[in-house]
């Protein structure tokens, strides 16, 4: 039986939504995309307009996964300062999992916690600006270091 389905979402383009009842701990699928270097992923990126999409999945060996080439709906999951799954990274396989219970009709989202190589200016705020609008929202796809590290500059 099919447990969630993709479709535009309120948030940002394409979302995951739950088909229906989802437990608390649940394993939905696994992040798929073509296993490669982040040098080679963002060169193949580098050549195609992405258009603010962000497929690509760091794993904890210093590679990444990306969902943009061979990838599976999970590529769709947006973000949210407060997410309803989580990403598990085991033996080099990412999956997602529910953290709470989701009901039927409900999106799915995980918080991307993104980090970059760059000072977080402006213009960095604006390109990773979080759209969730949950009451616990910080502002930005990227991870609370580099919340902090906007709030010192400021």
């Amino acid at each position: 039986m099919k447990r969630v389905s993709v479709r535009q979402s309120p948030v940002h383009g394409k979302g995951v939504f739950a088909l229906c009842g989802l437990r608390a701990g649940e394993r939905i699928f696994e992040y798929k995309g073509m296993v490669t270097t982040w040098r080679e992923a963002a060169r193949w990126n580098a050549r195609r307009d992405v258009s603010g999409h962000t497929f690509l999945f760091g794993l904890s060996d210093g590679r990444v996964i990306d969902g943009g080439r061979g990838g599976n709906g999970a590529r769709w999951l947006n973000h949210a300062c407060a997410a309803n799954c989580e990403a598990v990274e085991d033996s080099g396989r990412v999956y997602i999992e529910t953290i709470r219970e989701i009901a039927a009709g409900e999106e799915l989202f995980i918080d991307y916690a993104l980090e970059i190589d760059q000072q977080t200016d402006d213009e960095a705020q604006r390109e990773y600006a979080c759209r969730c609008g949950t009451p616990c929202c910080r502002g930005t796809m990227l991870g609370a270091g580099a919340v902090e590290t906007v709030v010192v500059a400021a």
